[in-house]
């Protein structure tokens, strides 16, 4: 009787469970896609926040500047993942292991700390 009631109840909530999981899935597709603070076109990746009141942003007739700092409980491989997998995509090219260059600029990853909160610094300055 039990097994039997447990696997009624597992029925009944079934397309409860799946319902509410595809709608996580729609509302995360649909969401704005956020950017790594000081830019326009290196994505925010999903799991990571802006660190608040860090980094700087400077912008001159030779290139622009920046650093941003964004941590989260993500692992340094995902991460690595996301921007090897993302930036080419964006015209990036992948210049070494957390390095990336663009229309004469380059971008670094560098990481601090480790699970469970990993904060990563990105660095955007004119390549050369």
């Amino acid at each position: 009787m039990l097994i039997a009631g447990g696997f009624a109840a597992m029925t009944l909530l079934g397309p409860v469970i799946v319902a509410s999981t595809a709608a996580a899935f729609q509302a995360e597709a649909e969401a704005p896609v956020k950017f790594v603070r000081g830019t326009e076109d290196v994505p925010l990746m999903p799991g990571l926040a802006p660190v608040p009141d860090s980094g700087m942003v400077f912008e001159a007739t030779g290139g622009r500047l920046v650093e941003a700092f964004a941590s989260g409980s993500v692992k340094r491989a995902r991460v690595l993942e996301f921007y090897r997998s993302t930036l080419p995509q964006l015209g990036w090219k992948i210049s070494g292991p957390s390095s990336f260059a663009r229309e004469g600029e380059a971008l670094d990853l560098d990481f601090i700390g480790e699970s469970p909160t990993l904060t990563v610094r990105f660095s955007l300055a004119p390549d050369g």
